[in-house]
């Protein structure tokens, strides 16, 4: 358990409480260190009474019993007008273009620590802001970087790389250097009404179960062949924007017209026709990329970057550290070539840069290398 110091009761902390058992073991945690804390509840989306895709009536209301049990005060704040013209209509355009965009990050730089960081420690006058990502903070030569969480299963700077050493100096994140397993402890242990809640998935108002039918209230669908790659028609798609690359399930055209039994993966979406093509086999080559080409990319610290440098990266949430070399074309946009080949990186998605635990940054997935001409 983190001990209390004397020096931390003359700081405000504001929490941003969802109501899930994260963030309010995090409150209680900043308690126990002596810091002066409220919470804050957040409202980003305004929900349609006829389509259940946000629980944020819920989550208000656990994080209300939350703050009530551990003495703090909550303030409830609606930031959905923010979040519809910062995050979600990027996340709807990146989609018509074809890409497969991650809202959380997105959410997370403009939402989570852009206008609440700025409304808690400029309206509200706090010392610091504090989440429930499982990430922690270190200082070294006068910088604090972005380190891994002590839960590699559960590590969440991949989220976090737009983020800046200045805003670092402002931000708690007191979870960091626990496990999942003790977090649901300590819950269970001081009788939080949440501490069997169970983790949200996806995006906030979205259910991994009905992202199909929830896009199809923004973006009208139209149907259009799937194809293999000699441009053979061998099935329909109910919309481009219902697929990603690399999707294997919910094609509808199972393993028959050529080798039975090899599972079919998306390849790529050709917006000009309107059409899916599809490969079989995991291991086809037409699936792997050798490296790829990032832009909009963001660096936490000001380090000292050659021309060329090795490092490790993830093109996603949960994947394996993949070694690799990275180029810059400007300090926006990189080339980033892999070790080895990777499955199916999908344009629209982050990736993000590490060395060791240090998280360095990452950016937007733009293109994609398919081979390397040596």
């Amino acid at each position: 358990m983190l001990l209390y110091h004397e020096k931390n009761k003359f700081k405000k902390v504001i929490v941003a409480m969802s109501g899930g058992v994260d963030s309010s073991v995090c409150a209680y945690l900043l308690l126990q260190q002596g810091y002066q804390v409220e919470g804050m509840f957040m409202k980003n989306w305004e929900e349609d009474d006829k389509f259940n895709y946000c629980a944020s009536e819920q989550d208000l209301k656990d994080a209300r019993e939350v703050a009530k049990k551990i003495g703090i005060y909550l303030h409830e704040v609606n930031f959905s007008t923010e979040y519809w013209n910062d995050v979600f209509k990027n996340f709807l355009l990146e989609h018509q273009k074809g890409n497969t965009p991650n809202p959380d990050i997105l959410c997370n730089k403009k939402i989570k620590f852009g206008i609440f960081f700025d409304f808690a420690i400029n309206h509200l006058q706090a010392d610091y802001i504090a989440t429930g990502h499982y990430v922690q903070i270190q200082s070294l030569n006068n910088q604090n970087m972005l380190i891994r969480g002590k839960d590699c299963n559960k590590d969440q700077s991949y989220f976090l790389y737009t983020l800046k050493h200045q805003k670092l100096k402002k931000i708690l994140f007191p979870i960091g250097k626990f496990y999942k397993t003790e977090i649901r402890s300590i819950a269970k242990k001081i009788h939080l009404p949440n501490a069997n809640k169970p983790d949200s998935m996806g995006i906030c108002f979205i259910g991994e179960s009905n992202m199909k039918q929830f896009l199809n209230r923004f973006i009208k669908q139209k149907k259009g062949n799937i194809v293999d790659e000699y441009g053979c028609i061998i099935g329909t798609h109910t919309g481009l924007i219902n697929y990603t690359i690399g999707q294997r399930k919910g094609l509808g055209i199972g393993g028959k017209n050529h080798k039975k039994n090899i599972p079919w993966y998306v390849l790529k979406k050709n917006l000009i026709n309107n059409s899916l093509t599809v490969v079989q086999g995991i291991n086809n080559h037409q699936l792997l990329s050798y490296g790829l080409i990032a832009h909009n990319v963001n660096w936490i610290n000001k380090i000292n970057i050659s021309n060329n440098f090795f490092c490790t990266a993830k093109t996603r949430y949960r994947q394996n550290d993949i070694p690799c070399q990275v180029q810059l074309i400007t300090l926006k946009t990189i080339q980033i070539i892999f070790q080895m080949p990777v499955f199916c990186i999908t344009p629209g998605q982050s990736v993000v840069l590490y060395s060791y635990q240090v998280c360095l940054g990452g950016g937007i997935i733009q293109k994609i290398i398919p081979k390397l001409y040596i």
